[in-house]
């Protein structure tokens, strides 16, 4: 993963059970689809434990349907010494069409974690981050 390159963390189809009352895509099962993306590769990055330090600005800028697939995205913005910044992107394909669109942005931060759950050091270079990418096309 090589620094503001987007990869693939997660795909999913919203389902009626991800809906608030009004049956509405729940803003909040979108957040927790962003925070375990975030999770993951940060998780690769800090090759160990970590947790959320910060959500920041979070834009809903779609609406999304039952039935949409949505995909979530993350890009590496930032190494620091303890923890790691990400951009996580979702977009969603309506039911029918093949085109994605753009539907919400975040920015994450999550901070490595030692045994004794405070934050240590990362000590990754982006040559090293760049190995942990799952593109095959990168090999």
């Amino acid at each position: 993963m090589t620094e503001k390159e987007r990869v693939l963390v997660s795909r999913t189809i919203a389902v009626p059970a991800d809906t608030n009352p009004w049956g509405d895509i729940f803003g909040g099962w979108i957040l927790s689809l962003m925070d375990i993306a975030a999770g993951s590769i940060a998780a690769r990055l800090a090759r160990g434990s970590i947790a959320t330090k910060a959500i920041k600005e979070v834009t809903f800028d779609a609406p999304i349907f039952v039935g949409d697939e949505v995909s979530v995205y993350a890009e590496v913005d930032k190494i620091g010494n303890t923890s790691t910044t990400l951009n996580i992107y979702v977009t969603i394909r309506r039911k029918g069409d093949h085109k994605e669109q753009h539907a919400v942005k975040g920015v994450f931060v999550m901070v490595a974690l030692d045994e004794n759950r405070r934050p240590r050091p990362i000590r990754l270079k982006w040559s090293e981050a760049e190995k942990l990418s799952d593109n095959p096309q990168k090999s």
